[in-house]
């Protein structure tokens, strides 16, 4: 197959260069009104490629990232349990975060449809998306996902739920549902257990990917021609991280095209903690350079320093190295033979 990279990447960025002052939510309906949500599908021999689309508009915008990665993991969602995406001007979110005080319960109303009870947290873009597949549960324990238009009556967006200014832009507040319509989507412990859960896992971090490569290209232009020793260490600091990610990322993408249906968690936790390493290590190194100037001068600069911590904690830190390390120890192979 054909890399769809050029021409999807130079479209992206040609379309976000004319965004520079768009609202997060404004951009992403330009971006859908152009089609340039239309990602490769992981798992369909250009996973690679549709992460390269979500790394381009993490090194744009943090915000606008945190609304693109969802919508575009909710229509490949939408296509693993053989759902249409309704119109094409939706506006898709994925709410699957299950914090033990923020459930959704779904339940049989009074008419025979499916409805959704209950709070939903961490819910980005709530005011301006129209759709969400979210994760909730049947009364008999059951884990499942539902698809839900957001614009009728018993969907109430509040304000409550985000006070960081870090990623304050993607609009993350809670949502509270009464007796909302919804379709559900696959069986019970659909979400989790289906092949592009994890696919979609190691998707989140490039777009982390993409803000760590913003921070080293200011840092490359920050020390272009001037031959300071400890800017340039920086630099290789920054680079050589940056570059073991990235190889990190196309072997884990080529394996994913080889074996679309596999399991994909070891793959997925590896990307995941390299790029959360390296972009932690990039952050740190590029302070240092850069000094204070941007980070109180450069509004983009000084918002992604904000932004990228934040959305990084998405990550579960020991949690996953511990279990990426059980992974490792159970299958007997040694995933670092060259």
């Amino acid at each position: 197959m054909s890399s769809t990279r050029e021409p999807l990447v130079a479209l992206l960025r040609t379309a976000l260069s004319s965004l520079q002052d768009a609202a997060p939510a404004t951009a992403l309906k330009r971006l859908a009104a152009l089609r340039l949500d239309r990602l490769p599908l992981p798992g369909h021999g250009a996973t690679l490629d549709r992460w390269r689309a979500l790394a381009a508009v993490g090194a744009h915008d943090l915000a606008l990232a945190k609304l693109f990665e969802g919508h575009t993991d909710a229509l490949a969602i939408l296509h693993e349990a053989g759902a249409h995406g309704g119109a094409d001007d939706a506006l898709w979110a994925t709410w699957c975060a299950e914090p033990p005080d923020a459930r959704l319960a779904l339940y049989t109303g009074s008419d025979g449809g499916m409805r959704l009870d209950g709070r939903k947290a961490w819910c980005s873009g709530a005011r301006d998306v129209t759709h969400a597949v979210v994760s909730c549960w049947r009364p008999d324990g059951a884990a499942m996902l539902a698809a839900v238009d957001l614009r009728q009556a018993g969907v109430t967006v509040t304000d409550d739920g985000w006070n960081a200014v870090g990623m304050a832009a993607s609009g993350s507040v809670d949502v509270r549902f009464d007796g909302v319509e919804a379709r559900v989507l696959g069986g019970p412990g659909f979400y989790v257990e289906r092949a592009g859960f994890w696919h979609g896992g190691a998707g989140v971090a490039a777009c982390w990917f993409g803000a760590a490569t913003r921070l080293a290209e200011a840092l490359r232009e920050r020390v272009a021609g001037r031959g300071d020793p400890h800017r340039l260490a920086q630099l290789g600091e920054a680079a050589v991280a940056l570059q073991g990610s990235a190889a990190l990322m196309r072997e884990a993408a080529a394996r994913i095209d080889r074996s679309p249906h596999t399991k994909a968690m070891g793959d997925a936790l590896s990307v995941r903690l390299s790029v959360e390493a390296s972009a932690g290590l990039v952050l740190a190194a590029a302070g240092r350079a850069l000094g204070a100037g941007p980070l109180c001068k450069d509004a983009a600069l000084a918002r992604l320093y904000a932004d990228l911590p934040v959305f990084m904690r998405q990550s579960h830190a020991e949690r996953d190295l511990e279990a990426l390390g059980r992974l490792v120890s159970e299958s007997g192979a040694a995933p670092w033979t060259l």
